[in-house]
């Protein structure tokens, strides 16, 4: 098995010069298709090292609050490079632009990392891989078809169907594989399985919050790509401080039960105070205080969780358990793009035709004010959803997640890790206690 420095960026780097290059939607799937598939090998290699390299609790949380305050760094560098090079360039260079990342992790790669062989060579399970592979895009094809058609059509629920019956499959071909793609014994733990079971959910609401809010920003509000990036900065900033602080202070006191039920529900409320937006309503009254409280929630959810699902794996299945986190975040997020994009499509559709007459139509086509209100409609319906959603995976984390701080297996949990810490430094430095102490 290759060692991390060989699977960091490098081989996606043509893939993103060739997205940008594409002269026809055909070459432009083909090329983000491989740009996925390079990301797959980056992802968890990436987050595995920090899960073999710390395994005390406390130096995780700092390790994991940093890498969740990294990532939110890059998400809002991401928002508002974004936006600059849409508008003052064209989007094929959001694609080109990441040759540079690239070539600076790479960079740093080759210097800081080295090489690392496997004792042995696993085999690739490779009917698991078909299964679990066919499963996600029949569910994900399944949602995105229901918009251009309907629920009720062969292509629709027969996609849906075929992707329940492949996962069905993978999760018994994983049982009786000789070296499962997936082992049980990575998603049976409570704690491990709770984590990945939240990261799927919480990634189908908030994926939703950035679609329908960019939608509502720059048609209803008017707002320009670099603007829009500029209004979500608030979160991103509440969101890096909230992982940070959670990560380092919080869940070695409290673990992640009463962290991430918390941040779900908070950012649940976020996405309820944004249905109460109008056509021309104010982006500092209506918009910004739920981008805070859900910032503040997301911040309380991710980093724990990345620290959850790759705590208490042997280093050979720390791989697994960060492929399986990150997989979750994936397949959230185009569960709940394609889902709220069908609803929101349906629900605006519906609004039109409900409201249609002689005074709403413009030659022969709904009028600006009908279709203001419909987007609007959508947009509510949508957010709703999403804080369902969210609350849905409030009450499996509290349901999954253990109580109290993260444990090694075989390890007694501290009733107060704070103050167990300060009795061993006050034993080290009484005399007459260090010297009885074996």
């Amino acid at each position: 098995m290759p060692g991390p420095a060989e699977l960091l960026p490098r081989p996606g780097r043509p893939r993103r010069t060739i997205g940008g290059a594409s002269v026809n939607f055909a070459m432009l799937v083909a090329a983000r298709a491989c740009q996925g598939a390079f990301g797959a090998l980056l992802a968890p290699s990436a987050l595995s090292l920090l899960a073999v390299t710390f395994s005390d609790p406390r130096d995780r949380g700092r390790a994991f609050g940093v890498y969740g305050a990294i990532a939110g760094a890059g998400g809002a560098i991401g928002l508002l490079l974004g936006g600059f090079l849409t508008e003052y360039l064209s989007w094929r260079w959001c694609l080109y632009v990441n040759l540079i990342f690239a070539g600076i992790a790479a960079v740093g790669a080759v210097m800081l990392l080295h090489r690392q062989r496997a004792p042995g060579k696993p085999r690739l399970d490779l009917p698991g891989a078909a299964l679990v592979s066919g499963g996600m895009f029949c569910i994900v094809y399944g949602f995105s078809n229901a918009a251009l058609h309907s629920w009720h059509t062969p292509s629709t629920w027969g996609f849906l169907a075929a992707g329940v019956v492949l996962l069905a499959g993978f999760a018994w071909r994983q049982t009786r594989a000789p070296e499962p793609l997936l082992p049980p014994r990575i998603v049976l733990d409570r704690n491990r399985g709770g984590a990945y079971l939240t990261m799927l959910i919480a990634a189908t609401g908030m994926f939703g919050i950035f679609l329908f809010l960019t939608y509502y920003l720059q048609q209803s509000l008017g707002f320009s790509p670099v603007v829009t990036g500029v209004a979500f900065l608030p979160m991103i900033a509440c969101l890096m401080v909230s992982s940070v602080t959670s990560n380092v202070r919080l869940m070695p006191r409290t673990g992640p039960r009463p962290l991430a039920p918390t941040g779900l529900l908070l950012a649940a409320l976020g996405l309820v105070l944004l249905t109460r937006i109008g056509v021309h309503t104010s982006y500092a009254t209506h918009v910004l205080p739920s981008l805070l409280i859900m910032g503040v929630g997301f911040g309380l959810v991710f980093a724990p969780v990345f620290n959850t699902g790759t705590f208490g794996v042997p280093p050979h299945d720390a791989g697994v358990a960060s492929a399986t986190v990150n997989t979750g975040q994936q397949l959230g997020g185009s569960i709940g793009t394609s889902l709220l994009n069908t609803i929101f499509a349906s629900t605006v559709a519906s609004y039109i035709a409900a409201h249609l007459s002689a005074a709403t139509l413009v030659h022969g086509r709904p009028s600006p004010q009908l279709t203001g209100l419909a987007l609007i409609h959508g947009y509510t319906t949508a957010f709703w959803w999403s804080a369902a959603i969210l609350t849905c995976g409030a009450i499996v984390a509290v349901t999954l997640f253990r109580n109290g701080p993260l444990t090694q297996p075989g390890q007694a949990q501290p009733a107060d890790p704070v103050r167990a810490a300060g009795t061993t430094a006050a034993a080290d430095q009484d005399p007459a206690r260090r010297t009885a102490r074996p």
